[in-house]
Order: structure tokens, then C-alpha cells, then sequence
């Protein structure tokens, strides 16, 4: 059963983190909504999905710069450059290949220099071992609230792993923890 306590989020500062799952995007996009400063968001150019920043009610797009970039190197020199400057209190690097545990741990040496939260978003499967925290986010169906999801934290270096079902709460600007839906 999910404590009522969402208790390794907020994303823990001047760390790098994961997510996957299907619902990462909104994960990300929730995350960078509550950081109250500008978002870096780096993604190869490749890439035939969009993010439209506008499809979400949370964050304002005048705070967020998207990086095209020629492929996963060109990714990671990015978000690295954008951690260590501290410009933006959030970066996203959308991964589309494992990284080692060098690359993983050069991210957060430079999120600990900038004092900027990052987070990589990757594949199923995938992950840093010098990740902070690796995130699987799921939507649930609920008629009544398209904003329902189910983190579950796969990995955490600073506690124990859990699950929570979360929504996305407009008035109060923040995530919300909430009972799982009944049949």
C-alpha cells in the first residue's frame, strides 16, 4: 500500500534523476512546473514526437527553452554545459541510448556545481548507475481526472523504493497523492 506521503519527491536539488515509462514527459513536465525557474529541455532534432509545452496547464512556456541536438552526444555535451551553468533550475536530456557510469557521473558533477536539478528520461530498461533516482510513471484511467498516474520509484540512493498515485492538482499548482481508483 502507497504511504500518503510522496517522500522522495520534490526531485532531491543539484542531483540527477530518471524517469521512464509512458507518462515520463508529464512527470518531467509536472517537475519543471513546481522548480519555478526556467527549464533547459534537450532532445535530438531526430525525433518525430514534439513536446507542446502549451498542452499543459502547469507551466508556463516562456519559461522553457527546447535544444535540438544532432544525436546523444551532442545531448549530453548540452545538458552537461546546462547543469554546471545554473542559468535554469531544471534541464530534461531526453536519452535515447544507455550512458555509462563516467557520462552519469560527469551529469552530476555538474548539476552539483550549477546547483540545477536534472532529469534524464530513457528508455525502459535503461538506466545510470549514478542516477540519483530512476522514476517508472504510468497514466490510470480514471474518467473523472486525465491528469492520474502511478510513479513508482525503481530506484533511490537515499532510501526506499515505493509507488504512489499521484494527479495533478490546477488550483493548488502542485502533485497531489491520492487513493487509488475502486472498480
Amino acid at each position: 500500500m502507497p504511504s500518503s506521503s510522496l517522500t522522495a519527491y520534490p526531485l532531491r536539488p543539484a542531483r540527477v534523476h530518471e524517469a521512464c515509462g509512458p507518462s515520463a514527459a508529464s512527470f518531467a513536465l509536472w517537475t519543471a512546473a513546481l522548480t519555478g525557474g526556467d527549464v533547459i529541455w534537450v532532445r535530438e532534432g531526430w525525433r518525430s514526437e514534439q513536446l507542446n509545452p502549451l498542452g499543459f496547464q502547469g507551466l508556463d512556456p516562456a519559461r522553457l527553452i527546447l535544444a535540438q541536438t544532432g544525436d546523444q552526444n551532442d545531448t549530453l555535451a548540452v545538458g552537461e554545459e546546462a547543469l554546471r551553468d545554473g542559468a535554469a533550475s531544471f534541464v530534461v536530456l531526453e536519452l535515447t541510448a544507455p550512458i555509462g557510469l563516467t557520462t552519469g557521473r560527469r551529469l552530476q558533477l555538474a548539476a552539483r556545481a550549477g546547483g540545477t536539478t536534472g532529469l534524464c528520461l530513457i528508455p525502459e530498461g535503461m538506466g545510470s548507475n549514478a542516477a540519483e533516482t530512476r522514476w517508472h510513471c504510468n497514466p490510470v484511467f480514471d474518467a473523472q481526472d486525465s491528469t492520474r498516474q502511478r510513479w513508482s520509484l525503481i530506484k533511490n540512493k537515499s532510501g526506499t523504493c515505493e509507488a504512489w498515485n499521484v494527479r495533478w492538482d490546477p488550483e493548488a499548482h502542485r502533485v497531489a497523492v491520492v487513493s487509488p481508483v475502486r472498480e
